[in-house]
């Protein structure tokens, strides 16, 4: 019985040890250097967006109840990314059926000054019909448009902090 315990009470101080948000370096695509809290799986899909059909790489996972996820698009043209921002925008307040959103300009250095980074907090509904938070950026370095979001039913400090801070542009 004591063997028990000593094995109950030693997974539960591992378990306490083991942080749920395991923060690592990953490289989306470009020169960005982002943080994700989890090992992120890899994808891609086109996607038409502001009258192109653009390939959208990503990088994502799930961690503490929350979807973290970076995505690049190659716009082979600068002059593009305000109007491939703006219906990636639409597209994510459409799809999580926003009842309410702001937006406010964003810092990063190194981001293009031909178009000014934006962040975005919005409060919607998944598919499911339960109550959904995002927060979510979009920036341009070169001919490449960026975008980091967070899905969760609530975002706290300590998750989106270290997400947006961990962005960086050469």
């Amino acid at each position: 019985m004591y063997r028990h315990f000593l094995l109950l009470g030693t997974a539960l101080l591992l378990a306490a040890c083991s942080p749920t948000l395991n923060w690592r370096e990953v490289r989306p695509g470009g020169e960005l250097k982002a943080l994700l809290p989890c090992k992120p799986d890899q994808g891609s899909r086109r996607q038409n967006l502001a009258g192109r059909e653009i390939e959208v790489q990503m990088l994502g996972c799930e961690a503490a109840g929350a979807l973290y996820a970076v995505s690049v698009v190659e716009l082979g043209n600068a002059k593009q990314a305000l109007a491939v921002q703006v219906q990636w925008q639409a597209n994510l307040l459409g799809n999580m059926q926003a009842t309410t959103s702001t937006s406010s300009a964003w810092a990063l250095k190194g981001a293009n000054a031909m178009l000014e980074p934006v962040r975005l907090k919005a409060q919607g509904l998944r598919p499911d019909g339960q109550p959904v938070a995002a927060e979510a950026v979009w920036f341009a370095h070169g001919t490449r448009l960026y975008h980091a979001v967070i899905y969760a039913e609530r975002i706290a400090t300590e998750m989106n902090e270290p997400f947006f801070s961990g962005l960086e542009l050469p």
